[in-house]
């Protein structure tokens, strides 16, 4: 049962597969596994109590970490002492540093690998307790489930259903070869027919409860995957990653993936990676969206989850809201071609699509969100091509808008914020309650100037909760992400709908073509007004942001003022150190 309990251990990190790029963590968790299961294999045969087994599974434990991420200064070279205790220490306070700039699969770091390592080491404990040491094997399934809901939650990509049904098989294997035990224990066997089967012999009862725990593996696996389109609420698509809360929509819920967390660990990796390619007649294209965060929680802003139908059945023959006096709308063609480094589940898209084509039916749109997403599938390798409608819209129209009623679904949804001193302090000196709500948004866009204090940094964190926001606009350095979410506080602060827009920025590139890297990955705000909908405004000096824009309605507060040296339709494209945002 200890060998059995050690190789069903082995079998349930099938799923680390999903999140490590090589077999680098493999050899390292089943020196683990076979470290601790022989251990307890020794102690039991000693007669040792099961506490005393625990302890020499964790002594033995602690061996192998040391032998495998050795500080240099072990007492006789493989023995733990200070030494090894500080160099833990250390790789633990690197592994947030690690979590936020890599993502998946991410490489064998000592820091990841250390805590992988060791995690496996005690589920091998806790099964060998449950399996072989008190003999209740049901509760096994419990940490071997633990395993698998780690590369779940962290995976931008969904887990193969194959490699959930190796750990089952191992699971299933631990229960049976506690039951033929017990039976073996309890006296002589019996066939279905009342024939005495020699203890030599193979059961023909356990035969068959084999062939039926395989049978039911297979048609647990098998029927999410005969249903891709009816199941999209199911199981499948929990372990599957996506972009809200868990919740569930129209068209299924789905994961919850860190979008501030993914885009600050993309923005300082040391290397550029290619991850879009889009090719576009528009000259002046706005940013390529992937999601919104939409919901302010206590860990502050996070997306809600999507809801649509599949592609065909939902795109808008027309604009949403219908044309406005002031907004003009220039219909483009682009192709988008997504590198085998891209790993979310949203395909970029421009914002007002009227039609698409080159993705599956599995592939949704949500209207709210202008996004497009799967339940089921990641976005690397998809090509396609897409019909989109960019709005221009004219200042002096905006200016007109008024607020939305109260009891407007949106007014209701997108305003709620919490009430922070700081905010409400820095309102009252920068709002004029009596100006126009399009007044009021440019005068918190412009307060996010050079000229009071902001600079652009890298190293703030990804964090958008209260204190985060409080700190950013007393300390004003950050990067995108806290420019964008504090815009949007501050907006909803004054009554105004407001959210976070993920994407892309334009981009670099000659001629139709942009290359979009990791470098290009932004956030900005989206304000709604009423009678032109979700409108876009930047707040992050253009200059550090390579292929930003700054259109009309929403020009870049460190700008030159003088209309004759600035360009009304465009604004610092953030590429030329000599543009006056750059930092």
């Amino acid at each position: 049962m200890g060998i059995i309990a050690g190789v069903a251990t082995l079998m349930a990190t099938a799923p680390l597969v999903a999140i490590y790029d090589g077999l680098a963590w493999l050899l390292p968790c089943a020196v683990a596994i076979a470290a601790v299961v022989v251990t307890a294999i020794a102690a039991r045969r000693l007669r040792a109590p099961v506490w005393a087994q625990v302890l020499a599974m964790l002594g033995a434990l602690t061996l192998i970490l040391t032998w495998f991420f050795r500080s240099g200064d072990e007492i006789f070279g493989i023995l733990p002492g200070r030494a090894t205790v500080e160099h833990f220490g250390a790789l633990l306070a690197q592994l947030p540093t690690d979590v936020r700039e890599h993502t998946t699969p991410v490489p064998a770091i000592d820091s990841l690998m250390l805590v992988t390592v060791a995690g496996i080491g005690l589920v091998a404990v806790l099964v060998d307790v449950f399996a072989a040491a008190t003999r209740r094997p049901a509760l096994a399934g419990l940490p071997l489930l633990a395993v698998y809901s780690v590369p779940v939650a962290v995976s931008f990509d969904s887990v193969p259903m194959v490699l959930f049904a190796i750990g089952a098989a191992g699971y299933l294997w631990l229960l049976g070869a506690d039951n033929v035990d017990r039976v073996r224990r309890f006296g002589r066997r019996f066939s279905g027919d009342g024939r005495d089967v020699d203890p030599w012999e193979p059961s023909p009862l356990a035969g068959a409860g084999r062939r039926l725990a395989v049978i039911g593996v297979l048609v647990a696996v098998a029927i999410p995957l005969a249903f891709p389109g009816g199941m999209s609420s199911g199981i499948a698509d929990r372990f599957g990653p996506g972009l809200g809360p868990g919740g569930t929509g129209e068209g299924g819920g789905v994961g919850r993936v860190n979008l501030f967390a993914e885009l600050y660990g993309q923005l300082n990796l040391d290397e550029t990676v290619d991850l879009v390619q889009v090719t576009t007649d528009d000259p002046n294209p706005f940013y390529l969206r992937l999601a919104t965060a939409d919901q302010i929680t206590d860990t502050g802003f996070e997306p809600s989850a999507p809801s649509g139908r599949a592609l065909a059945q939902h795109l808008p023959a027309e604009p949403d809201p219908a044309p406005h006096a002031g907004v003009t709308y220039h219909e483009h063609q682009a192709e988008v071609e997504i590198t085998a480094d891209f790993h979310m589940q949203m395909a970029p898209t421009y914002a007002q699509l009227v039609d698409m084509d080159g993705l599956s039916d599995e592939w949704r749109y949500d209207p709210s969100q202008q996004i497009v997403y799967s339940t089921r599938h990641g976005a690397r390798g998809q090509d396609y091509r897409l019909t989109y409608q960019r709005a221009e819209y004219d200042p002096d129209a905006l200016r007109q808008a008024e607020r939305l009623p109260a009891v407007h679904d949106i007014q209701a949804d997108f305003t709620q914020v919490p009430e922070l001193p700081e905010v409400r302090e820095l309102l009252d000196d920068m709002i004029d309650d009596s100006a126009a709500p399009y007044d009021q948004v440019l005068a918190i866009l412009e307060f996010f100037s050079r000229q009071n204090g902001f600079r652009y940094d890298l190293e703030t964190g990804p964090e958008t909760d209260a204190p985060a926001i409080a700190d950013f606009l007393e300390n004003r350095v950050g990067f995108c992400v806290q420019y964008a979410t504090a815009m949007a506080w501050l907006v909803r602060s004054i009554d105004i709908p407001a959210r976070v827009a993920f994407g892309f920025t334009r981009g670099t590139g000659a001629g139709d073509t942009r290359v979009l890297t990791n470098r290009n990955l932004h956030a900005w705000t989206e304000v709604y007004f009423d009678g032109f909908g979700w409108v876009p405004f930047d707040p992050t000096p253009s200059g550090p942001v390579v292929g930003s824009t700054s259109p009309q309605w929403a020009p870049n507060p460190d700008a030159p003022s003088d209309p004759d040296t600035a360009d009304p339709g465009d604004g610092p494209t953030g590429d030329n150190p000599d543009d006056p945002g750059f930092d």
